[in-house]
């Protein structure tokens, strides 16, 4: 599986930007960070492994991979509730997946078009289907599309790391903001090293 593509750019900006980071990335040097280059697989594997613990997620979607083979919209709309629910899911989710097939191939979500999109302009879109919040399309920009500033408000990880890096019992959406924009255009290389200082 391919990483998130930066390097010795965006971490010499980082640095530059708020010396606070550039010790973190001083500390902790690369991360690497897998990536899933098909939105529509990500999408579907992202809303298996919501709310569970990583190796549930793990288990659960290598069963769905070895039930759907590749996952694509034919294949997944092919299969029953019930068959996506054996894989070890709530029925709520097969639902969602479900739901997520029929838009790829109705047309509702051009999934190949995502690529072209604004960063906005995706989570809008991807946000109006049922078991996609805001937060899982936020992830798909990162995960997925490598959109390179992202950095996620609703992230209780990169929130916690926010607080640890700067000494912050509390953290406003204002103080966000400050921080937020300190990163830009990078915000998703300094999101990855606010994960790694949450323990994520």
């Amino acid at each position: 599986m391919p990483f998130f593509p930066y390097g010795q750019k965006e971490m010499e900006h980082l640095t530059r930007r708020c010396p606070k980071m550039g010790e973190l990335i001083g500390r902790l040097g690369l991360l690497e960070r897998p990536v899933q280059p098909d939105p529509f697989q990500a999408l579907v594997t992202s809303v298996l492994a919501q709310q569970i613990s990583s190796k549930g997620a793990a288990t659960v979607c290598a069963r769905f991979q070895a039930l759907a083979g590749r996952i694509t919209p034919e294949r997944v709309a092919a299969l029953s509730v019930q068959d996506i629910q054996g894989c070890g899911t709530s029925m709520r989710k097969a639902e969602y997946i479900k739901g997520i097939a029929g838009a790829a191939q109705n047309g509702v979500i051009d999934f190949a078009a995502l690529a072209s999109m604004p960063d906005a302009e995706v989570v809008r879109r991807l946000s109006c289907l049922r078991g996609v919040g805001v937060w899982t399309a936020e992830m798909l920009l990162i995960f997925s599309l490598c959109r390179p500033d992202v950095v996620s408000w609703l992230d209780l990880g990169i929130r916690k790391g926010m607080m640890a890096l700067y000494g912050k019992k509390t953290l406003s959406p204002r103080q966000f903001a400050v921080y937020r924009k300190r990163y830009a255009p990078f915000g998703s290389v300094a999101s990855f090293y606010l994960w790694a200082l949450a323990g994520q």
